[in-house]
């Protein structure tokens, strides 16, 4: 294996939690840049680009060399042209959980790696399908805290799992780190393989 590092260039603490699901060594590197949509900005081409822009910041910021692998990831939810991020307020997520609620949407993550040699993108498109959310239920969702910080204004992997009647795509992508696509943007690079002696059975 490769001695490079890999460096995580956000603070969700789902995506590293996802990384380290497969295994894979990094250290997290946060960054701060402007996460504005552009006006018009097809949902795809918005998370490409924040991703993007989020690993070339934490290149500039680590002095990239050839040993270092930046990997940075973005996701939104849209909807019939609506692009919908984290809920900046109360009314916004009782508002966009409304707009989801009995529908099916789209959840986008894209992914960068960024290397010496440039960088690999990649972009999971996955469709969820939303049950009926009544008003109450959309409030008390709000008052558990757990959308307050999630693109669409829920989290597949916690209480926001009972709204979900469908799901057809990447589950680890909904939840905003789509491991087929990153783990095969890794092995690509010597970063990523699956040993008999790293998984030990237990006896």
């Amino acid at each position: 294996m490769s001695q490079a590092t890999i460096h995580l260039a956000s603070a969700s603490p789902r995506r590293a939690e996802l990384l380290r699901q497969i295994g894979v060594d990094f250290r997290s590197h946060p960054v701060d840049i402007d996460e504005s949509r552009l006006d018009g900005e097809p949902a795809a081409d918005f998370v490409r680009r924040i991703a993007q822009d989020k690993a070339n910041m934490a290149w500039r910021e680590l002095a990239g060399s050839k040993d270092l692998f930046v990997l940075a990831a973005d996701t939104a939810v849209a909807l019939a042209g609506t692009v919908f991020g984290k809920p900046r307020d109360r009314a916004d997520c009782i508002a966009t959980l409304g707009r989801l609620s009995g529908r099916t949407h789209e959840v986008l993550t894209a992914v960068v790696l960024r290397h010496a040699g440039g960088a690999e993108t990649c972009c999971s498109r996955s469709r969820v399908k939303f049950r009926a959310i009544p008003e109450p239920e959309r409030v008390a969702y709000w008052e558990s805290g757990e959308p307050r910080d999630k693109a669409g204004a829920y989290a597949i992997q916690g209480l926001g799992a009972v709204f979900v009647r469908r799901l057809e795509g990447s589950y680890s992508g909904v939840m905003g780190l789509p491991l087929f696509e990153t783990a095969a943007m890794l092995r690509s690079r010597g970063l990523f393989r699956i040993a008999e002696s790293d998984r030990k059975e237990s006896s």
